[in-house]
């Protein structure tokens, strides 16, 4: 899939998470800072998140994975600090990422590559 529309398309999503407020909400309103973060929560899903994942695998293994939820509400939360996405909270974090991951993923799948 093309980059450009994976951006968007997890652009799309995070504002999605925001409209539906689950602890997530933006500092500036307007698309600029929605673009900003979203290119920088897929930067910390790219970067930092499997190394994240790989140094708590043996917590993730005893809690069959769902330690992986603290995992994605922990990397939302620093794309929080670095970006004009405000999180409210541990467990505002926590649902963000679940919600912004299920929205990710539908929108993926509508969207997916014609190619594959």
């Amino acid at each position: 899939m093309n980059l450009l529309i994976r951006w968007a398309l997890n652009a799309l999503a995070l504002w999605l998470t925001v409209q539906i407020g689950v602890g997530v909400s933006m500092a500036q309103p307007g698309l600029g800072p929605l673009l900003i973060a979203a290119l920088v929560v897929g930067l910390v899903n790219a970067v930092v998140r499997p190394v994240m994942v790989i140094l708590t695998l043996p917590i993730t293994i005893v809690t069959f994975g769902l330690f992986l939820l603290v995992v994605n509400g922990l990397a939302l939360a620093l794309a929080s600090v670095l970006s004009p996405l405000e999180v409210a909270g541990f467990w505002g974090a926590v649902f963000g990422a679940l919600v912004l991951s299920v929205i990710s993923a539908l929108l993926s799948r509508v969207f997916r590559d014609s190619a594959r």
